[in-house]
Protein backbone atom coordinates (compact mmCIF):
# COMPACT_ATOMS: atom_id res chain seq x y z
CA UNK A 1 0.00 0.00 0.00
CA UNK A 2 1.64 3.38 -1.00
CA UNK A 3 1.56 5.80 1.55
CA UNK A 4 -0.13 9.11 1.06
CA UNK A 5 0.67 12.57 1.53
CA UNK A 6 -1.51 15.83 0.76
CA UNK A 7 0.60 17.16 -2.12
CA UNK A 8 -0.93 18.42 -5.14
CA UNK A 9 1.46 15.99 -7.73
CA UNK A 10 0.19 12.66 -8.76
CA UNK A 11 3.50 11.22 -10.08
CA UNK A 12 3.45 8.16 -12.54
CA UNK A 13 5.88 6.17 -13.99
CA UNK A 14 6.12 7.07 -17.54
CA UNK A 15 6.64 10.86 -16.84
CA UNK A 16 3.09 12.05 -16.73
CA UNK A 17 2.61 14.15 -13.63
CA UNK A 18 -0.97 14.93 -12.55
CA UNK A 19 -1.84 18.53 -10.58
CA UNK A 20 -4.89 18.79 -8.76
CA UNK A 21 -5.49 22.52 -9.39
CA UNK A 22 -8.30 22.90 -6.97
CA UNK A 23 -5.56 21.90 -4.12
CA UNK A 24 -4.44 24.55 -1.78
CA UNK A 25 -0.78 24.11 -3.14
CA UNK A 26 -1.28 23.69 -6.98
CA UNK A 27 0.40 27.41 -7.75
CA UNK A 28 3.84 26.69 -5.90
CA UNK A 29 3.73 23.58 -6.98
CA UNK A 30 2.86 24.53 -10.72
CA UNK A 31 5.88 26.49 -10.83
CA UNK A 32 7.84 24.18 -9.47
CA UNK A 33 7.14 21.33 -11.66
CA UNK A 34 7.31 24.16 -15.09
CA UNK A 35 11.05 24.24 -14.58
CA UNK A 36 11.40 20.94 -16.32
CA UNK A 37 7.87 19.84 -17.31
CA UNK A 38 5.56 20.76 -19.53
CA UNK A 39 1.37 21.17 -19.86
CA UNK A 40 0.04 18.44 -22.12
CA UNK A 41 -3.68 18.37 -20.97
CA UNK A 42 -6.10 19.83 -18.66
CA UNK A 43 -9.59 17.79 -18.28
CA UNK A 44 -11.01 19.34 -15.05
CA UNK A 45 -9.37 19.92 -11.90
CA UNK A 46 -6.32 17.21 -12.73
CA UNK A 47 -3.89 18.89 -15.04
CA UNK A 48 -1.35 16.72 -17.14
CA UNK A 49 2.01 17.60 -17.50
CA UNK A 50 4.85 15.44 -19.09
CA UNK A 51 8.69 15.21 -18.04
CA UNK A 52 10.87 14.30 -21.30
CA UNK A 53 14.08 14.13 -22.14
CA UNK A 54 13.97 17.66 -23.70
CA UNK A 55 11.77 19.37 -21.09
CA UNK A 56 14.84 18.01 -18.60
CA UNK A 57 17.70 19.13 -20.76
CA UNK A 58 16.08 22.56 -20.85
CA UNK A 59 15.97 22.86 -17.33
CA UNK A 60 19.67 21.37 -16.81
CA UNK A 61 21.14 24.03 -19.59
CA UNK A 62 19.92 26.46 -16.70
CA UNK A 63 22.05 25.11 -13.88
CA UNK A 64 18.93 22.66 -12.62
CA UNK A 65 19.95 19.23 -11.14
CA UNK A 66 18.62 15.92 -11.24
CA UNK A 67 18.47 16.17 -7.54
CA UNK A 68 16.40 19.76 -7.68
CA UNK A 69 14.07 18.65 -9.93
CA UNK A 70 13.24 15.16 -7.67
CA UNK A 71 13.13 17.19 -4.53
CA UNK A 72 10.50 19.31 -6.24
CA UNK A 73 8.66 16.66 -7.17
CA UNK A 74 8.97 14.79 -3.48
CA UNK A 75 8.08 17.96 -1.60
CA UNK A 76 4.45 18.05 -3.82
CA UNK A 77 3.97 14.40 -4.54
CA UNK A 78 0.80 12.77 -2.97
CA UNK A 79 2.58 9.09 -3.35
CA UNK A 80 5.86 8.57 -3.33
CA UNK A 81 8.05 9.42 -6.62
CA UNK A 82 8.59 6.16 -9.09
CA UNK A 83 11.96 4.86 -8.34
CA UNK A 84 11.81 4.24 -12.42
CA UNK A 85 10.95 7.66 -12.86
CA UNK A 86 13.98 8.82 -10.15
CA UNK A 87 16.62 6.96 -12.14
CA UNK A 88 15.37 8.10 -15.96
CA UNK A 89 15.52 11.59 -14.85
CA UNK A 90 19.42 11.18 -13.32
CA UNK A 91 20.21 9.24 -16.54
CA UNK A 92 18.77 12.55 -19.12
CA UNK A 93 20.68 14.71 -16.96
CA UNK A 94 23.59 12.75 -17.09
CA UNK A 95 23.66 12.44 -20.79
CA UNK A 96 22.77 16.38 -21.31
CA UNK A 97 27.33 16.26 -20.45
CA UNK A 98 28.42 12.95 -21.72
CA UNK A 99 29.06 14.11 -24.89
CA UNK A 100 30.80 17.40 -26.30
CA UNK A 101 32.28 18.95 -29.54
CA UNK A 102 35.74 20.80 -29.08
CA UNK A 103 38.22 21.83 -31.76
CA UNK A 104 39.59 19.33 -33.59
CA UNK A 105 43.05 19.15 -35.64
CA UNK A 106 43.42 20.64 -38.90
CA UNK A 107 40.26 22.85 -38.80
CA UNK A 108 37.85 20.04 -38.11
CA UNK A 109 35.86 18.96 -35.08
CA UNK A 110 36.29 16.15 -31.90
CA UNK A 111 33.10 14.56 -30.65
CA UNK A 112 34.46 13.45 -27.36
CA UNK A 113 33.55 12.40 -23.84
CA UNK A 114 32.94 9.39 -21.62
CA UNK A 115 33.97 6.04 -23.06
CA UNK A 116 29.99 4.70 -22.55
CA UNK A 117 28.66 7.22 -24.08
CA UNK A 118 30.64 7.18 -26.96
CA UNK A 119 29.96 3.61 -27.27
CA UNK A 120 26.48 4.11 -27.17
CA UNK A 121 27.14 6.27 -30.68
CA UNK A 122 25.66 4.75 -34.10
CA UNK A 123 28.68 4.34 -36.16
CA UNK A 124 26.62 3.94 -39.16
CA UNK A 125 25.71 7.84 -39.25
CA UNK A 126 28.92 9.05 -37.62
CA UNK A 127 30.50 7.69 -40.74
CA UNK A 128 27.56 9.08 -42.94
CA UNK A 129 28.61 12.67 -41.50
CA UNK A 130 32.27 11.83 -42.63
CA UNK A 131 33.90 10.97 -39.14
CA UNK A 132 36.57 8.64 -38.39
CA UNK A 133 37.74 7.38 -34.69
CA UNK A 134 40.79 8.87 -33.32
CA UNK A 135 42.01 9.54 -29.95
CA UNK A 136 39.42 10.26 -27.35
CA UNK A 137 36.57 9.92 -29.90
CA UNK A 138 35.35 10.82 -33.62
CA UNK A 139 37.19 13.30 -35.91
CA UNK A 140 34.84 15.23 -38.14
CA UNK A 141 35.06 17.79 -41.07
CA UNK A 142 33.68 21.18 -39.01
CA UNK A 143 31.00 21.75 -41.94
CA UNK A 144 28.74 18.82 -40.32
CA UNK A 145 28.50 20.50 -36.94
CA UNK A 146 24.76 21.32 -36.95
CA UNK A 147 23.47 17.64 -38.60
CA UNK A 148 25.66 16.08 -36.19
CA UNK A 149 24.09 17.73 -33.16
CA UNK A 150 20.48 17.26 -34.67
CA UNK A 151 20.99 13.94 -35.61
CA UNK A 152 22.29 12.78 -31.73
CA UNK A 153 19.30 15.36 -30.24
CA UNK A 154 16.89 13.06 -31.87
CA UNK A 155 18.61 9.49 -30.47
CA UNK A 156 18.56 11.10 -27.43
CA UNK A 157 22.01 11.52 -27.49
CA UNK A 158 22.33 16.15 -26.74
CA UNK A 159 26.15 17.31 -27.12
CA UNK A 160 27.30 20.06 -25.49
CA UNK A 161 29.13 22.00 -28.36
CA UNK A 162 32.52 23.33 -27.22
CA UNK A 163 33.77 24.49 -30.37
CA UNK A 164 33.82 27.88 -29.76
CA UNK A 165 32.58 30.49 -32.68
CA UNK A 166 34.21 32.88 -35.00
CA UNK A 167 34.52 36.28 -34.29
CA UNK A 168 32.88 38.21 -37.37
CA UNK A 169 33.33 41.27 -38.67
CA UNK A 170 34.10 44.21 -35.60
CA UNK A 171 31.42 47.01 -35.17
CA UNK A 172 31.73 49.98 -32.93
CA UNK A 173 28.13 49.40 -30.97
CA UNK A 174 27.06 50.82 -27.00
CA UNK A 175 23.67 51.19 -25.48
CA UNK A 176 22.50 54.33 -24.77
CA UNK A 177 23.11 56.01 -21.61
CA UNK A 178 19.54 57.69 -22.05
CA UNK A 179 16.95 57.96 -24.46
CA UNK A 180 16.24 60.74 -26.38
CA UNK A 181 14.18 63.59 -24.74
CA UNK A 182 16.65 62.80 -21.75
CA UNK A 183 15.42 59.71 -20.07
CA UNK A 184 17.44 57.41 -18.31
CA UNK A 185 17.97 54.26 -19.85
CA UNK A 186 19.12 50.76 -17.79
CA UNK A 187 19.11 47.39 -18.48
CA UNK A 188 16.04 45.99 -16.43
CA UNK A 189 18.02 43.05 -13.83
CA UNK A 190 16.42 39.98 -15.20
CA UNK A 191 17.55 41.31 -18.76
CA UNK A 192 21.06 42.28 -17.78
CA UNK A 193 21.10 38.36 -16.43
CA UNK A 194 20.01 37.19 -20.16
CA UNK A 195 22.29 38.98 -21.72
CA UNK A 196 25.00 37.71 -19.31
CA UNK A 197 24.36 33.99 -19.92
CA UNK A 198 24.47 34.61 -23.32
CA UNK A 199 27.95 36.58 -24.11
CA UNK A 200 29.15 33.98 -21.04
CA UNK A 201 33.13 33.62 -22.27
CA UNK A 202 33.44 30.37 -21.36
CA UNK A 203 31.68 27.30 -23.68
CA UNK A 204 28.39 27.10 -22.16
CA UNK A 205 27.85 30.86 -23.47
CA UNK A 206 27.29 32.48 -27.63
CA UNK A 207 24.41 30.06 -28.56
CA UNK A 208 20.54 29.31 -27.19
CA UNK A 209 17.29 30.76 -25.92
CA UNK A 210 16.10 33.30 -23.96
CA UNK A 211 12.06 32.78 -23.32
CA UNK A 212 10.43 35.95 -22.07
CA UNK A 213 6.64 37.36 -21.88
CA UNK A 214 5.67 39.79 -24.84
CA UNK A 215 5.97 43.30 -23.66
CA UNK A 216 9.29 42.09 -21.38
CA UNK A 217 11.74 43.44 -23.27
CA UNK A 218 13.21 40.92 -25.34
CA UNK A 219 14.42 43.11 -28.63
CA UNK A 220 16.31 45.22 -25.81
CA UNK A 221 18.07 41.92 -24.55
CA UNK A 222 18.71 41.34 -28.20
CA UNK A 223 20.28 44.76 -28.56
CA UNK A 224 22.59 44.73 -25.41
CA UNK A 225 23.56 41.23 -26.12
CA UNK A 226 24.44 43.27 -29.60
CA UNK A 227 26.15 45.51 -28.38
CA UNK A 228 27.73 43.53 -25.72
CA UNK A 229 29.64 41.48 -28.32
CA UNK A 230 30.17 44.13 -30.52
CA UNK A 231 30.35 42.25 -34.21
CA UNK A 232 28.37 42.39 -36.97
CA UNK A 233 25.04 41.09 -36.92
CA UNK A 234 21.93 39.47 -38.89
CA UNK A 235 18.47 39.87 -37.01
CA UNK A 236 15.37 37.28 -38.61
CA UNK A 237 12.41 38.33 -37.61
CA UNK A 238 8.54 37.55 -38.17
CA UNK A 239 8.17 40.20 -40.86
CA UNK A 240 8.01 43.60 -42.31
CA UNK A 241 6.49 45.08 -39.56
CA UNK A 242 8.92 43.58 -37.04
CA UNK A 243 11.95 44.24 -39.25
CA UNK A 244 10.73 48.14 -39.03
CA UNK A 245 10.15 48.27 -35.56
CA UNK A 246 13.83 46.26 -34.55
CA UNK A 247 15.32 49.28 -36.64
CA UNK A 248 13.37 52.00 -34.48
CA UNK A 249 14.45 49.90 -31.09
CA UNK A 250 18.06 49.66 -32.34
CA UNK A 251 18.30 53.18 -33.27
CA UNK A 252 16.78 55.08 -30.24
CA UNK A 253 18.58 52.27 -27.16
CA UNK A 254 22.11 51.80 -29.11
CA UNK A 255 24.78 54.46 -30.48
CA UNK A 256 23.98 52.74 -34.33
CA UNK A 257 23.11 55.14 -36.97
CA UNK A 258 20.42 54.95 -39.68
CA UNK A 259 23.20 54.23 -42.01
CA UNK A 260 24.50 51.03 -39.62
CA UNK A 261 21.55 49.40 -40.27
CA UNK A 262 20.01 47.29 -43.22
CA UNK A 263 16.27 46.19 -43.91
CA UNK A 264 16.19 43.01 -46.01
CA UNK A 265 12.42 42.40 -46.43
CA UNK A 266 10.33 42.35 -49.88
CA UNK A 267 10.72 45.89 -50.41
CA UNK A 268 13.80 46.51 -49.79
CA UNK A 269 17.20 44.54 -49.67
CA UNK A 270 19.77 46.43 -48.39
CA UNK A 271 23.38 44.58 -46.80
CA UNK A 272 24.76 46.54 -43.84
CA UNK A 273 27.10 46.05 -40.60
CA UNK A 274 23.60 44.73 -38.52
CA UNK A 275 20.91 43.40 -40.75
CA UNK A 276 17.31 42.92 -40.07
CA UNK A 277 15.58 40.49 -42.80
CA UNK A 278 12.18 38.78 -42.37
CA UNK A 279 11.60 34.71 -42.15
CA UNK A 280 9.59 34.85 -45.49
CA UNK A 281 12.64 36.36 -47.28
CA UNK A 282 14.85 34.39 -46.07
CA UNK A 283 12.98 31.05 -46.59
CA UNK A 284 11.25 31.32 -49.71
CA UNK A 285 13.66 34.33 -51.70
CA UNK A 286 11.04 36.43 -52.50
CA UNK A 287 10.95 39.89 -54.37
CA UNK A 288 11.62 40.75 -57.90
CA UNK A 289 14.52 39.59 -59.67
CA UNK A 290 15.85 43.13 -59.76
CA UNK A 291 16.06 43.63 -56.59
CA UNK A 292 17.79 40.01 -55.57
CA UNK A 293 21.40 38.94 -55.57
CA UNK A 294 22.37 36.23 -57.55
CA UNK A 295 22.29 33.60 -55.19
CA UNK A 296 19.00 34.75 -53.56
CA UNK A 297 18.40 34.34 -50.03
CA UNK A 298 21.86 32.58 -49.67
CA UNK A 299 23.46 35.68 -50.58
CA UNK A 300 22.22 37.14 -47.11
CA UNK A 301 24.19 35.13 -44.57
CA UNK A 302 27.21 34.87 -46.56
CA UNK A 303 27.10 38.24 -47.40
CA UNK A 304 29.10 39.71 -44.56
CA UNK A 305 31.13 37.89 -41.57
CA UNK A 306 28.46 37.65 -39.61
CA UNK A 307 29.09 37.92 -35.38
CA UNK A 308 25.62 37.07 -34.05
CA UNK A 309 22.44 35.83 -35.26
CA UNK A 310 19.43 37.05 -33.91
CA UNK A 311 16.18 34.72 -34.01
CA UNK A 312 13.55 36.89 -33.07
CA UNK A 313 10.07 34.52 -32.79
CA UNK A 314 12.25 31.92 -32.34
CA UNK A 315 9.26 29.16 -32.39
CA UNK A 316 8.32 30.21 -35.96
CA UNK A 317 11.82 29.14 -37.76
CA UNK A 318 10.40 27.73 -40.75
CA UNK A 319 11.83 24.67 -42.21
CA UNK A 320 14.72 26.21 -45.08
CA UNK A 321 15.88 28.45 -42.35
CA UNK A 322 16.76 25.47 -40.17
CA UNK A 323 18.39 23.79 -42.93
CA UNK A 324 20.47 27.01 -43.42
CA UNK A 325 21.13 27.16 -39.35
CA UNK A 326 22.86 23.65 -39.36
CA UNK A 327 25.14 25.24 -41.45
CA UNK A 328 26.29 28.11 -39.25
CA UNK A 329 27.29 26.38 -36.17
CA UNK A 330 30.50 28.09 -36.00
CA UNK A 331 28.33 31.69 -35.99
CA UNK A 332 27.09 32.77 -32.17
CA UNK A 333 22.91 32.31 -32.05
CA UNK A 334 20.72 34.04 -30.13
CA UNK A 335 16.94 32.93 -30.19
CA UNK A 336 14.57 35.21 -28.37
CA UNK A 337 10.55 33.91 -28.07
CA UNK A 338 7.65 33.88 -25.29
CA UNK A 339 7.07 30.58 -25.84
CA UNK A 340 9.23 27.83 -26.98
CA UNK A 341 5.98 25.69 -27.82
CA UNK A 342 6.21 24.03 -31.58
CA UNK A 343 3.03 22.85 -32.95
CA UNK A 344 5.70 20.95 -35.50
CA UNK A 345 6.91 18.93 -33.00
CA UNK A 346 10.71 20.69 -33.63
CA UNK A 347 11.85 21.60 -30.58
CA UNK A 348 14.82 19.38 -30.32
CA UNK A 349 16.15 20.90 -33.70
CA UNK A 350 15.87 24.47 -31.67
CA UNK A 351 17.66 22.72 -28.87
CA UNK A 352 19.97 21.37 -31.50
CA UNK A 353 20.48 24.23 -33.93
CA UNK A 354 19.61 27.57 -32.11
CA UNK A 355 21.16 25.96 -28.52
CA UNK A 356 19.77 25.30 -25.59
CA UNK A 357 17.20 27.37 -22.96
CA UNK A 358 19.52 29.93 -21.36
CA UNK A 359 16.87 31.56 -19.75
CA UNK A 360 13.58 32.21 -18.84
CA UNK A 361 11.08 34.05 -16.27
CA UNK A 362 7.79 33.04 -15.41
CA UNK A 363 4.96 35.23 -16.54
CA UNK A 364 3.74 35.66 -13.20
CA UNK A 365 6.80 36.36 -11.40
CA UNK A 366 7.08 39.77 -13.81
CA UNK A 367 3.62 40.26 -13.41
CA UNK A 368 3.90 40.32 -9.59
CA UNK A 369 7.06 42.72 -10.21
CA UNK A 370 4.87 44.97 -12.26
CA UNK A 371 7.10 44.66 -15.39
CA UNK A 372 4.01 43.70 -17.47
CA UNK A 373 0.25 43.86 -17.05
CA UNK A 374 -2.20 41.75 -15.25
CA UNK A 375 -4.48 39.67 -17.75
CA UNK A 376 -8.06 38.57 -17.00
CA UNK A 377 -8.46 35.47 -19.69
CA UNK A 378 -12.31 34.60 -20.69
CA UNK A 379 -14.05 32.12 -22.84
CA UNK A 380 -17.11 33.20 -23.74
CA UNK A 381 -19.38 30.19 -25.49
CA UNK A 382 -21.92 31.46 -28.10
CA UNK A 383 -24.80 28.77 -29.30
CA UNK A 384 -24.46 28.02 -33.37
CA UNK A 385 -26.05 30.42 -35.20
CA UNK A 386 -29.54 28.51 -36.69
CA UNK A 387 -29.07 28.91 -40.04
CA UNK A 388 -26.12 26.84 -39.89
CA UNK A 389 -27.09 24.52 -37.46
CA UNK A 390 -28.01 21.79 -40.24
CA UNK A 391 -25.17 22.48 -42.58
CA UNK A 392 -22.74 21.94 -39.55
CA UNK A 393 -23.98 18.37 -38.75
CA UNK A 394 -23.95 17.06 -42.22
CA UNK A 395 -20.47 18.69 -42.66
CA UNK A 396 -16.80 17.37 -42.25
CA UNK A 397 -14.41 17.59 -39.76
CA UNK A 398 -12.47 19.96 -41.21
CA UNK A 399 -15.84 21.98 -42.70
CA UNK A 400 -17.42 21.52 -38.77
CA UNK A 401 -14.36 23.55 -37.31
CA UNK A 402 -14.64 26.36 -40.16
CA UNK A 403 -18.16 26.64 -39.45
CA UNK A 404 -17.71 26.65 -35.78
CA UNK A 405 -14.95 29.47 -36.17
CA UNK A 406 -16.78 31.80 -38.38
CA UNK A 407 -20.75 31.00 -36.49
CA UNK A 408 -22.20 34.67 -37.46
CA UNK A 409 -23.48 34.52 -33.55
CA UNK A 410 -20.06 35.96 -32.84
CA UNK A 411 -21.01 39.12 -33.78
CA UNK A 412 -23.44 39.68 -31.26
CA UNK A 413 -21.28 38.57 -28.58
CA UNK A 414 -18.31 40.88 -29.67
CA UNK A 415 -20.78 43.82 -29.46
CA UNK A 416 -21.71 43.14 -26.06
CA UNK A 417 -18.13 42.38 -24.98
CA UNK A 418 -17.64 45.73 -26.10
CA UNK A 419 -20.44 47.10 -25.07
CA UNK A 420 -19.71 46.58 -21.44
CA UNK A 421 -15.87 48.24 -22.20
CA UNK A 422 -16.22 51.07 -23.94
CA UNK A 423 -13.31 52.67 -22.84
CA UNK A 424 -10.80 49.72 -23.31
CA UNK A 425 -8.64 50.18 -26.59
CA UNK A 426 -9.68 46.81 -28.20
CA UNK A 427 -8.28 44.76 -31.05
CA UNK A 428 -10.39 42.39 -32.46
CA UNK A 429 -8.42 39.13 -33.37
CA UNK A 430 -9.18 36.31 -35.79
CA UNK A 431 -8.05 34.23 -39.30
CA UNK A 432 -10.53 34.42 -41.14
CA UNK A 433 -10.54 37.12 -43.73
CA UNK A 434 -15.13 37.31 -44.24
CA UNK A 435 -15.03 36.97 -41.11
CA UNK A 436 -13.04 40.09 -40.29
CA UNK A 437 -14.77 42.25 -43.10
CA UNK A 438 -17.52 41.64 -41.59
CA UNK A 439 -16.83 42.56 -38.32
CA UNK A 440 -15.30 45.42 -39.31
CA UNK A 441 -18.39 46.89 -41.45
CA UNK A 442 -20.69 45.99 -38.86
CA UNK A 443 -18.27 47.89 -35.66
CA UNK A 444 -17.11 50.81 -38.46
CA UNK A 445 -13.38 49.63 -37.65
CA UNK A 446 -10.73 49.41 -39.87
CA UNK A 447 -9.31 45.89 -40.66
CA UNK A 448 -5.82 45.03 -40.85
CA UNK A 449 -4.71 41.87 -42.47
CA UNK A 450 -1.99 40.33 -44.73
CA UNK A 451 -3.29 42.35 -47.99
CA UNK A 452 -2.80 46.11 -45.92
CA UNK A 453 0.35 48.15 -47.59
CA UNK A 454 3.14 48.23 -45.14
CA UNK A 455 2.42 52.45 -44.80
CA UNK A 456 -1.09 51.72 -43.80
CA UNK A 457 -0.28 49.47 -41.49
CA UNK A 458 2.08 51.80 -39.47
CA UNK A 459 -0.35 54.45 -40.14
CA UNK A 460 -3.23 52.51 -38.00
CA UNK A 461 -0.89 51.67 -35.60
CA UNK A 462 0.36 55.01 -35.06
CA UNK A 463 -3.65 55.95 -35.25
CA UNK A 464 -4.40 53.61 -32.41
CA UNK A 465 -1.37 54.70 -30.24
CA UNK A 466 -2.58 57.93 -30.28
CA UNK A 467 -6.33 57.24 -29.50
CA UNK A 468 -7.67 58.31 -32.54
CA UNK A 469 -8.77 54.93 -32.76
CA UNK A 470 -10.78 52.61 -29.93
CA UNK A 471 -10.98 49.47 -31.95
CA UNK A 472 -9.11 47.67 -34.89
CA UNK A 473 -9.79 44.22 -36.05
CA UNK A 474 -6.44 42.43 -36.93
CA UNK A 475 -5.57 38.72 -38.87
CA UNK A 476 -2.94 36.88 -37.51
CA UNK A 477 -0.26 39.35 -39.62
CA UNK A 478 -0.48 41.33 -35.90
CA UNK A 479 0.30 38.02 -33.72
CA UNK A 480 3.69 39.11 -33.53
CA UNK A 481 5.57 42.06 -32.85
CA UNK A 482 3.29 44.93 -32.91
CA UNK A 483 3.50 47.45 -30.35
CA UNK A 484 0.22 48.66 -29.46
CA UNK A 485 0.80 49.57 -25.77
CA UNK A 486 -2.56 51.21 -24.58
CA UNK A 487 -4.73 47.63 -25.65
CA UNK A 488 -6.34 46.88 -23.26
CA UNK A 489 -9.09 44.47 -24.20
CA UNK A 490 -8.83 42.02 -26.67
CA UNK A 491 -11.22 39.55 -28.23
CA UNK A 492 -10.29 36.25 -29.82
CA UNK A 493 -12.94 35.56 -32.31
CA UNK A 494 -11.49 32.81 -34.52
CA UNK A 495 -7.50 30.96 -34.67
CA UNK A 496 -5.64 28.63 -36.24
CA UNK A 497 -6.48 24.82 -34.74
CA UNK A 498 -5.51 24.18 -31.53
CA UNK A 499 -1.90 26.41 -31.56
CA UNK A 500 -0.85 26.75 -27.83
CA UNK A 501 1.68 29.65 -29.07
CA UNK A 502 -0.67 31.82 -31.53
CA UNK A 503 -3.04 31.69 -28.11
CA UNK A 504 0.25 33.14 -25.86
CA UNK A 505 1.51 35.41 -28.59
CA UNK A 506 -2.02 37.17 -28.85
CA UNK A 507 -2.26 37.53 -25.19
CA UNK A 508 0.70 39.61 -25.37
CA UNK A 509 -0.22 42.48 -27.00
CA UNK A 510 -2.15 43.32 -24.08
CA UNK A 511 0.90 42.99 -21.44
CA UNK A 512 2.56 46.51 -21.91
CA UNK A 513 1.62 47.62 -17.81
CA UNK A 514 -0.86 50.05 -18.10
CA UNK A 515 -0.95 53.59 -16.53
CA UNK A 516 -3.87 53.46 -14.24
CA UNK A 517 -2.19 49.82 -13.35
CA UNK A 518 -5.23 47.60 -14.31
CA UNK A 519 -5.50 43.98 -15.41
CA UNK A 520 -6.12 43.81 -19.18
CA UNK A 521 -8.90 41.93 -20.34
CA UNK A 522 -8.79 39.04 -23.34
CA UNK A 523 -11.84 37.15 -24.58
CA UNK A 524 -12.02 34.77 -26.69
CA UNK A 525 -15.46 33.51 -28.41
CA UNK A 526 -16.27 30.00 -29.05
CA UNK A 527 -18.94 28.10 -30.36
CA UNK A 528 -20.52 26.13 -27.66
CA UNK A 529 -21.21 22.14 -28.50
CA UNK A 530 -18.70 22.37 -31.73
CA UNK A 531 -15.04 20.74 -32.55
CA UNK A 532 -13.80 24.49 -31.74
CA UNK A 533 -14.34 24.19 -27.77
CA UNK A 534 -11.74 21.17 -27.83
CA UNK A 535 -9.52 22.84 -29.86
CA UNK A 536 -10.26 26.04 -27.65
CA UNK A 537 -9.05 23.72 -24.64
CA UNK A 538 -5.90 23.04 -26.40
CA UNK A 539 -5.13 27.00 -26.95
CA UNK A 540 -5.01 27.40 -23.57
CA UNK A 541 -2.73 24.75 -22.39
CA UNK A 542 0.55 27.47 -22.26
CA UNK A 543 -1.18 30.24 -20.70
CA UNK A 544 -2.52 27.94 -18.03
CA UNK A 545 0.64 26.20 -17.68
CA UNK A 546 2.25 30.13 -16.64
CA UNK A 547 -0.45 30.27 -13.83
CA UNK A 548 -4.06 31.91 -15.71
CA UNK A 549 -7.06 30.82 -15.29
CA UNK A 550 -9.96 31.03 -17.96
CA UNK A 551 -13.43 32.03 -16.93
CA UNK A 552 -16.19 30.26 -18.73
CA UNK A 553 -19.08 32.40 -19.68
CA UNK A 554 -22.52 31.42 -21.36
CA UNK A 555 -24.89 34.22 -21.98
CA UNK A 556 -28.13 33.96 -23.11
CA UNK A 557 -28.54 34.96 -26.52
CA UNK A 558 -32.27 34.98 -28.65
CA UNK A 559 -30.89 31.21 -30.16
CA UNK A 560 -31.61 29.72 -26.85
CA UNK A 561 -34.81 31.45 -26.52
CA UNK A 562 -33.95 33.29 -23.07
CA UNK A 563 -34.50 36.61 -24.47
CA UNK A 564 -31.57 39.26 -24.28
CA UNK A 565 -29.24 37.42 -21.94
CA UNK A 566 -27.08 38.10 -19.23
CA UNK A 567 -24.19 40.00 -21.04
CA UNK A 568 -20.57 38.62 -21.91
CA UNK A 569 -19.35 39.72 -18.52
CA UNK A 570 -22.04 38.45 -16.18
Amino acid sequence: MLKRSSGPLIVQADGTVLLDESHPAAEEAREALGRFAELAKRPGTLHHYRIGPLTVWNAASQGMTAEEMLEALRRHARYPVPAGLSEQIRQWVERCGGLELRLGRSGGLLLAGEPRRLEELPKPLLESLGARPSEGGWELPADRRGELKRELTRLGLPVKDRAGYKEGESLDIRLRGELAGGRAFELRDYQAEAVDRFCREDAAGGSGVVVLPCGAGKTVVGAAALARLGRATLVLTSGSTSVRQWKRELLEKTTLRESDIGEYTGDMKQIRPVTVASYQIVAHGKGSSANRTDGGHFDLFGSRDWGLIIYDEVHLLPAPVFRLTAELQATRRLGLTATLVREDGRAEDVFSLIGPKLYELPWRTLERQGWIAGVRCRELRVPLCGSITDQYASADPKTKLRLASSNPAKLEAVSRVLGEHPDRPALIIGQHLDQLRALGEALEAPVLCGSTPGPDREELFRRFNAGELRRLVVSRVANFAVDLPDASLAVQVSGMFGSRQEEAQRIGRLLRPKADGTASLFYTVVSAGTRETEFALKRQLFMVEQGYAYETLEPDFPEKGKGKGKGAGA
